[in-house]
């Protein structure tokens, strides 16, 4: 388990991956395309479909129970989407870093949020 600081530092950084993957994907959608209905919903419903999902499936708070590797997925897929959105824009080595970062911290947290789990069964 890592220190109480740096846990509510790297939840802070999920937080923040989390709105930027939104965001890209809404600058992605909006500039893919061609035609102002094609950008509304490229712009609108990407950003929105992951948000719901997220919502559903990956946040604190989800509605639904999913077991782990379901819920890493949808990270991976949603993250994984943003990285492949910035690529999409002209940022190749942004949507890297924006993947490594996105990785490691959701690695530290899934680990963390491990031995939290095994400490509080012990």
């Amino acid at each position: 388990m890592i220190p109480k600081p740096l846990h509510a530092l790297n939840e802070a950084l999920a937080f923040l991956l989390e709105l930027v993957a939104f965001g890209v994907m809404c600058w992605w959608g909006f500039g893919t395309g061609s035609g102002l209905t094609v950008h509304l919903l490229l712009g609108i419903g990407t950003p929105a479909l992951a948000m719901v999902l997220w919502g559903l499936i990956a946040a604190p708070r989800a509605r639904f129970k999913v077991p782990l590797p379901g819920v890493l997925l949808l990270k991976a897929a949603v993250f994984g989407g943003a990285a492949l959105c910035l690529y999409g824009v002209g940022h190749p080595a942004l949507a890297v870093v924006f993947a490594v970062v996105a990785l490691v911290n959701t690695t530290v947290a899934t680990a963390d949020r491990d031995a939290l789990m095994h400490e509080r069964r012990a």
